[in-house]
C-alpha cells in the first residue's frame, strides 16, 4: 500500500504521543523508583524490610526508568524524522514486544488478564510491532 502524506503525518502524531507517554512512564520510576512519583496511583504499595536491599533494587529499578525515557525520546526523534529514525524506532518496537513477552515468566494467567495489566500487554504484543511494521514500509 502506497504511503500517502496523511499516514506520514498519522504515523509522526502517533510516535510523538507514544513517545511522550514513554517518556513520563520513564520520568516517574526513573526518579521516584520502584515507589515511582505516583504519577500512576499510590506509592505506598510496599514496606521496606531490608533498607540496604532495597536501596540497590531501587537504583536498579531507577536505572530502568532512565532506560525508558531513553525509549521514548527515540520515538519523538521518530516523529521529527520518521526515515532516519527508522531502525532506532523498529528496534526499541521489538524490545518492548520482548518486554511484554517476559510478562509471561510471573506464570499467573490472571494476573495478565487482569484489567490492570491487559491493556499493556495487549498494547506490547500487538500495538508496537504493528508500529514497527508501519515504520518498516517507510519508503526513503
Amino acid at each position: 500500500m502506497p504511503e500517502t502524506r496523511v499516514s506520514r503525518q498519522a504515523l509522526r502524531l502517533i510516535l510523538a504521543v507514544i513517545g511522550l507517554a514513554i517518556i513520563m512512564l520513564g520520568l516517574n520510576v526513573g526518579f521516584g523508583g520502584i515507589a515511582t512519583l505516583g504519577w500512576q496511583g499510590p506509592t505506598d504499595f510496599l514496606q521496606v524490610t531490608d533498607a540496604n536491599a532495597f536501596t540497590v533494587q531501587d537504583n536498579h529499578i531507577r536505572f530502568l526508568g532512565g532506560f525508558w525515557l531513553a525509549a521514548g525520546l527515540v520515538f519523538c526523534f521518530g516523529a521529527h524524522d520518521p526515515n532516519k529514525m527508522r531502525i532506532p524506532v523498529m528496534t526499541v518496537c521489538g524490545m518492548v514486544a520482548i518486554g511484554g513477552l517476559t510478562r509471561l515468566s510471573v506464570m499467573d494467567f490472571s494476573l495478565i488478564t487482569s484489567t490492570e495489566i491487559l491493556p499493556s500487554f495487549l498494547l506490547e504484543l500487538i500495538a508496537f510491532p504493528a508500529l514497527a511494521a508501519w515504520v518498516g514500509r517507510l519508503s526513503s
